[in-house]
C-alpha cells in the first residue's frame, strides 16, 4: 500500500519512475565497480603506508624480532647523515635535467610526428620502442655502449680522435650516463602524451593566425604553448615524480656507483631497508621523501594553473 502511495506521488509531482530506477541502478553499479578497487587500494596501499609511518618511529631491524619506539630520532639523524643527503643531491640533479631537457625532446618528437601520415606512423612506433624495452634489458645494452675498452661510444670518440669518457668508472660522469639513459627510455612515452595534447588544439586558431599573417614560430609561441599548459603541467609533474624516485636505472647500470656517485634515495632507502635491515630508518627516509615530493608537485600545479578553455 505504502508503495502504490509513493508511486502516485511521484507521478503527482512529475518524477518519472522509470529515471529513479535508472538512476538508482547506475549508482549501483558505480559502486559495484568502484568497491572491489578501493578495497584492494586499503589493503595493498594504505595499510601498508600507515604501518610503514608507524615503524618510521621505531627502531626496528627485520633481524630482529624487538621493536624500540624512538620517537623523531631517525628522521633527526636522516637530516644529518651525509648518504642521506648525497642521494638528494643525486636524485635531484637528475631531475634538474631530465625534466626540462625530456619535456622539450618529447614536445619536439610530437611536432615533427603530428601530422597522420605512413612515415609519421613508423617513427611514432620507433620513438616508443624505447618505453617498452625493459628496464633490466636497456641497462644492460648502455652498459655495453659505455664500456671503456670495448664499449660503441668510446669506439666512436676513438675514430673521431677524441679522449674516450669513463662513463661507468667515473664519478664526476657516471650520473650524466644514467641522465643519457633515461631520457632515451621515456621520451617516447611523454612523445605520445604531448601528440594528444596537440590534436586535441582545434586547427581554427591556426587558420585565423594564418589569415592575421603569423608565422609557425610565433603559431608555436601564441597558440601552442599557451595551449599545451595543462599537458605540459602534467608531463611536468609526472616526470618530476619518476625523476626523483629513480631506482631501477641505476641499481642495474651503476649500482649506485662508483663511490655513490649515482647512489640515489630509493636506492639508498632499498640498501637501508632491505640490505642492512634497518627497517625503521628506512621508512623515515621514504616518507621524508614522500613529502619532498608532494611539496615539489603542489608547487608544480599551482605554477602550471591554467585557465584556458578550449
Amino acid at each position: 500500500m505504502e508503495d502504490i502511495k509513493s508511486l502516485g506521488r511521484r507521478m503527482i509531482l512529475g518524477v518519472n519512475p522509470s529515471k529513479v530506477t535508472y538512476k538508482r541502478s547506475e549508482q549501483l553499479a558505480g559502486l559495484g565497480f568502484v568497491t572491489p578497487v578501493v578495497i584492494l587500494l586499503i589493503i595493498f596501499m594504505l595499510y601498508p603506508m600507515i604501518q610503514a609511518f608507524i615503524i618510521s618511529f621505531q627502531e626496528y631491524n627485520l633481524i630482529s624480532s624487538n621493536k624500540e619506539l624512538i620517537g623523531l630520532d631517525n628522521y633527526k639523524n636522516l637530516l644529518q647523515d651525509p648518504e642521506f643527503l648525497a642521494s638528494l643531491r643525486h636524485s635531484f640533479y637528475f631531475a634538474a635535467i631530465v625534466v626540462p631537457v625530456q619535456g622539450a625532446i618529447s614536445l619536439g618528437l610530437a611536432l615533427l610526428i603530428q601530422k597522420n601520415s605512413p612515415v609519421n606512423a613508423v617513427f611514432r612506433t620507433i620513438f616508443f620502442i624505447p618505453v617498452i624495452i625493459s628496464t633490466a634489458v636497456a641497462a644492460t645494452v648502455f652498459q655495453l655502449i659505455y664500456s671503456k675498452d670495448f664499449g660503441l661510444l668510446n669506439t666512436m670518440l676513438e675514430a673521431l680522435h677524441l679522449p674516450t669518457i669513463n662513463f661507468l668508472s667515473d664519478p664526476d660522469v657516471a650520473m650524466n650516463g644514467v641522465i643519457i639513459l633515461g631520457i632515451w627510455k621515456s621520451a617516447g612515452f611523454f612523445m605520445i602524451i604531448f601528440l594528444a595534447g596537440l590534436n586535441n588544439i582545434p586547427m581554427t586558431f591556426y587558420e585565423a593566425a594564418k589569415v592575421d599573417g603569423a608565422g609557425p614560430i610565433r603559431q608555436f609561441f601564441l597558440i601552442t604553448l599557451p595551449l599545451l599548459k595543462r599537458t605540459i603541467a602534467f608531463v611536468a609533474i609526472i616526470t618530476t615524480i619518476d625523476a626523483i624516485k629513480l631506482a631501477a636505472l641505476v641499481y642495474v647500470l651503476t649500482g649506485g656507483g662508483p663511490s655513490g656517485a649515482t647512489e640515489t634515495t630509493v636506492v639508498y632507502i632499498f640498501r637501508t631497508a632491505f640490505e642492512q635491515m634497518n627497517m625503521g630508518y628506512g621508512s623515515a627516509a621514504a616518507f621524508i621523501l614522500f613529502a619532498i615530493v608532494l611539496v615539489i608537485s603542489l608547487f608544480q600545479m599551482r605554477l602550471f594553473r591554467s585557465d584556458v578553455d578550449y
